[in-house]
């Protein structure tokens, strides 16, 4: 008998379809819950109880009925329960029914029972000697399978193993710890030595591997959920019609493998998703990293044609001043530095340094420009402190040193000459030259 029945099967796959909508995350979750149910399904054994029904649920849906859950459950017992409950009812009513009240587990009880008629409480003898060796077995396989698990499937059978000792530690009563039943030692040649510190410390190794098991059943949905969607995201990737497929898919695809690192380490999940990392990223590199580098170099190319388009703009209508030129030098500048970032590996490095040859050629036309300009303001402002300087110093009578005027003029009209044409200084030195020209004439003899 396998165990989940048919009947309970559908009633969960029913609910599990019911709490799942159609995004990428609903779909992995609801792939794990199914997984686990055939796993349930398949294997042969006792019936699935609510709890285990419950834990292999929740923890990925926790928002599944617990109405349908009990449901399932329900279904999934097999006939016959009643009549055991009658039967049981049958017994409690015979004279065995006082067998039963006397090894009830109450010290009250059985103390004075153990001293008068030990004999009728051999079954709590035989039951505690039971829990106890139990206890004893299923804590330390409990403790080789999960402290030193190889696999998930011992992670698996290790948390069963827990689940065995806890039961059976709750069966030991904390008052019979250290307390040796002679009658059946006697009978069946025990030695008591589970002491009350022995009880405590198996308690406390039940509890941290309790907790290491929750902590690895994490890990190992997380490592499930990430292995799932970077599957889907390789396929949608290969199948993807147009570019924003593609982005959306790598975009996916680089998440899952974001999502592989931060599994913890310390979890057997956690090493097998860092051995799984280093070829999830390899092949990631191989399948996508050329697009992605093809693409990256795609957004530095663009880039810097914005930016030389920009500086190709600003430079219409000149002239233009030192400080606008000075700009225009900036916004090339930044063009140039981004084509130097394409790598020399690319596929669009030849085109980069094709611009870049372009884009240099420019900026030295530029800074060509920017230096004509500042030179020509430095030359008419030399030229008009020379006119002034000649205003102040023209005798009344020119004839007396017309040599020295004619002189100062001349060097007036040397300055002007050098305020080249296209700058902003070169409209007003041209006027300065016609007026500095026709006074030359009428100063000479």
């Amino acid at each position: 008998m396998n165990r989940l029945n048919h009947h309970a099967y559908k009633i969960l796959c029913a609910e599990v379809h019911h709490c799942t909508g159609d995004s990428s995350v609903n779909q992995v979750e609801r792939e794990i819950v199914l997984n686990r149910l055939k796993k349930l399904r398949s294997q042969p054994g006792a019936p699935a109880s609510l709890a285990e029904l419950r834990e292999a649920i929740v923890d990925v849906l926790p928002q599944f009925s617990e109405k349908e859950l009990k449901k399932a459950a329900k279904a999934n017992q097999p006939p016959g329960l009643l009549s055991k409950m009658a039967w049981t009812g049958a017994i409690l009513g015979s004279m065995a029914g006082f067998v039963w009240l006397v090894n009830l587990p109450y010290p009250m009880i059985r103390r004075p029972v153990a001293r008068t008629a030990p004999l009728l409480i051999l079954p709590s003898y035989i039951q505690m000697d039971h829990s106890y060796r139990q206890t004893i077995r299923n804590v330390e396989q409990a403790d080789q399978l999960i402290n030193n698990a190889t696999s998930a499937a011992d992670f698996g059978l290790g948390e069963e193993k827990v689940k065995l000792a806890q039961n059976h530690l709750d069966q030991l009563p904390v008052w019979f710890l250290g307390y040796e039943p002679k009658f059946y030692c006697s009978l069946f040649n025990c030695s008591w030595k589970f002491t009350f510190d022995e009880f405590e410390r198996a308690r406390t190794n039940v509890a941290r591997m309790e907790a290491k098991v929750f902590q690895e059943k994490n890990a190992q949905i997380e490592l499930e959920k990430a292995e799932t969607v970077l599957n889907q995201a390789k396929q949608q990737y290969q199948q993807a019609a147009t570019p924003t497929d593609k982005q959306n898919a790598i975009a996916q695809w680089r998440s899952a493998i974001d999502q592989l690192e931060q599994i913890p380490s310390a979890t057997l999940a956690g090493q097998t998703a860092k051995t799984k990392f280093l070829a999830y990223q390899r092949d990631f590199q191989q399948v996508v990293g050329f697009a992605a580098d093809n693409q990256r170099t795609g957004y530095l190319i663009g880039a810097a044609q914005e930016f030389a388009f920009a500086a190709a703009k600003a430079a219409q209508n000149p002239p233009h001043t030192v400080a606008e030129w000075q700009q225009i030098q900036k916004l090339w500048q930044q063009a140039i530095a981004r084509l130097e970032k394409v790598p020399l590996d690319d596929q669009g490095y030849l085109e980069a340094q094709k611009l870049l040859a372009t884009y240099q050629t420019n900026l030295g036309i530029i800074q060509t420009r920017s230096s004509a300009e500042a030179e020509s303001i430095q030359a008419l402002d030399e030229a008009q402190r020379q006119i002034q300087r000649l205003l102040a110093n023209t005798p009344t009578d020119a004839a007396i040193d017309r040599n020295l005027t004619l002189s100062q003029l001349q060097g007036i009209i040397n300055q002007l000459n050098k305020v080249q044409s296209g700058t902003t200084s070169y409209p007003k030195a041209q006027e300065l030259l016609l007026s500095a020209q026709n006074k030359l004439k009428q100063v000479q003899p």
